[in-house]
């Protein structure tokens, strides 16, 4: 029997996938707990459709995320931390201090999960941090690391 699914089942696969499955199975298991529907022309033209909708609505995400991309090329940030001995820094420069710095020097508001940084900075000096927008677009922001007076 082919029924789509209406969530993610661990065994068989994803939201909207058409499967075939034994007919017990689907009536006793997955239809009770509303994890699928009978793979109808009707239900097959509904998940058509939201596809297509949702084909759209990431196109234009894209489209977004790389024109925002591009600004964020040519941003530069300046922070200032507290100096310890030589150009170490007494703490370290986070993923959150970049994301505030971005919204107060470049008017630009981005989730501080979405600065992709290995570690904290940690010493004085300029570094490239990037920032995943998008699956498919990474932008790449110069960050200036310097003594506070």
């Amino acid at each position: 029997m082919k029924v789509i699914l209406t969530r993610e089942v661990k065994s068989l696969g994803r939201r909207d996938d058409v499967v075939n499955v034994a007919e017990g199975y689907a009536r006793n298991y997955l239809f009770p707990r509303n994890l699928a529907v009978s793979a109808t022309p009707v239900h097959l033209a509904e998940i058509e459709k939201r596809s297509k909708v949702e084909e759209a609505r990431g196109d234009k995400a894209l489209d977004e995320a790389k024109s925002l991309s591009e600004q964020l090329d040519e941003v530069q940030i300046t922070i200032k931390g507290k100096v310890g001995a030589g150009t170490k820094l007494y703490g370290s420069i986070t993923h959150a201090d970049i994301a505030d710095a971005l919204e107060q020097q470049a008017q630009i508001k981005i989730d501080k999960r979405k600065v992709e940084m290995e570690e904290p900075i940690k010493s004085l000096g300029t570094y490239d941090v990037p920032i995943r927008l998008h699956r498919d677009a990474v932008a790449h922001v110069k960050v200036e690391v310097v003594a506070e007076e």
